[in-house]
């Protein structure tokens, strides 16, 4: 996977090198893209996975790629990812289902927040992205 030209991800040497993200992202030019949060929804509006992260987590990357192809855009035009989630122990699945669809090369600056609940009691996670596509 390549990153457009017009976006630049950075971590600079005098912040943490931590896996998967960038510290910085510069973006300069270009359509800004917000896709609201996902949740493990199919077209139907039926949960994907009750009870079961790794599912859920499947069809929110899922819901986002076709958020982001509606306006001719993919992975690798996601400059920054807000994820929502109820279990801490949850996060080596995360990480597992977001590289099979993120740049791992160039990731997106991203923020992970735990919470106590969710819109509803079922999901177990939503995940917001910014995007952004060449002018």
């Amino acid at each position: 996977m390549n990153s457009p030209d017009h976006i630049q991800f950075l971590s600079p040497a005098m912040l943490a090198a931590l896996p998967g993200f960038s510290q910085v992202v510069a973006v300069s030019g270009g359509r800004t893209i917000y896709v609201a949060g996902q949740i493990a929804l199919d077209s139907s509006g039926n949960l994907i996975g009750r009870g079961d992260f790794q599912a859920q987590a499947q069809q929110v990357f899922e819901n986002i790629k076709t958020a982001l192809a509606a306006v001719g855009a993919d992975f690798n035009h996601v400059v920054k990812l807000t994820v929502y989630m109820r279990d801490r122990a949850h996060l080596p699945l995360l990480r597992e289902v977001r590289d099979r669809y993120v740049n791992t090369q160039t990731p997106p600056a991203s923020t992970l927040i735990i919470v106590q609940s969710l819109a509803q009691e079922d999901f177990l996670l939503e995940i917001e992205a910014i995007a952004s596509l060449p002018a």
